[in-house]
């Protein structure tokens, strides 16, 4: 008997422009699964509406702008529900992956923070160090989830983070966020811009969680005479080779995009969803870099 097809997919506004499709349906197809990702474009105003009732979905990832308000959902909607709870999401403040239990229940998740750490390990082979610190450009979203990475992850991969950002309601949020998280407020110093340029001597990791470079606008936050031979440059943004980046690079320093943070945390969503570690994340990756040379043509 053919089982019936389980559906997935990604929910945000707007979706159009992800990847996660290509990379769960090639995980799909490769291990033989019946089931199809998509993605639903879902304004903010309708997102309660669908996460109470499009019940037929498997399970789904969240992207911007709904991971803070989905996750305030959930817990109102589902109170008790979710057996799955992982430590990032209470950290973060904000959920991305979310499944169903046969029971009708529903678990939630933030692969964000995890993902970005295992990136950070194999892809750019950064090393837990006691005595330096890392720089991070923005505390939006990403910005959120890379420092709490930063901070959770054995005890702290860092020795304090400083945080450059320009727009005062992050500020705000971030530190009310964390307020009750020693292991992150007692690393995290936020700085501004003018200091940038004597901080980021003792740092061994600087981390560009801004939309900055995401467009061919060939703008960087930081000044290439900044970048010393001490730091390895990771740059969130994955559709393209930032100004960042390509700085990095010229001067010989380790430096790299965001997309195995992509990669990563959508293999840990996917292991969620199926109970156990089958993602096939050489595929998943292949995946995505053929997205990416689609955008390069």
């Amino acid at each position: 008997m053919i089982s019936k097809q389980k559906v997935y997919g990604l929910i945000g506004y707007p979706v159009k422009h992800s990847f996660s499709a290509a990379m769960h349906n090639a995980a799909f197809s490769h291990l033989g699964i019946n089931a199809l990702y998509t993605l639903f474009e879902i304004k903010p105003d309708d997102l309660e509406a669908f996460l109470l009732e499009r019940t037929d979905l498997a399970g789904f990832n969240i992207t911007i702008p709904h991971k803070v308000y989905a996750k305030k959902i959930l817990e109102t909607k589902f109170k008790g529900s979710n057996p799955g709870a992982d430590q990032y999401s209470e950290l973060v403040g904000a959920i991305n992956t979310v499944g169903r239990i046969d029971d009708g229940k529903v678990w939630w998740a933030n692969t964000d923070a995890p993902g970005f750490v295992k990136s950070l390990k194999m892809d750019l082979g950064f090393a837990k160090t006691k005595n330096k610190d890392a720089l991070v450009l923005g505390c939006g979203g990403a910005g959120r989830a890379v420092i709490a990475g930063l901070s959770s992850e054995d005890n702290g991969l860092v020795r304090d983070i400083y945080v450059s950002e320009i727009n005062k309601d992050n500020v705000t949020a971030v530190k009310k966020q964390f307020e009750c998280f020693s292991k992150v407020t007692d690393k995290l110093k936020f700085i501004q811009k003018e200091e940038i340029a004597e901080k980021i001597k003792d740092c061994s990791l600087l981390v560009n969680t801004t939309p900055i470079g995401m467009k061919d606008d060939n703008i960087s936050l930081i000044d290439k005479e900044l970048l010393h031979n001490n730091l390895m440059v990771y740059d969130v943004v994955y559709n393209r080779e930032t100004k960042l980046i390509k700085d990095a690079k010229a001067q010989g320093l380790k430096a790299i995009g965001g997309l195995g943070m992509l990669l990563y945390q959508g293999v840990l969503g996917f292991n969620y969803w199926a109970g156990k570690d089958i993602a096939p994340v050489d595929i998943m990756r292949q995946a995505l870099e053929g997205e990416l040379e689609k955008c390069r043509i």
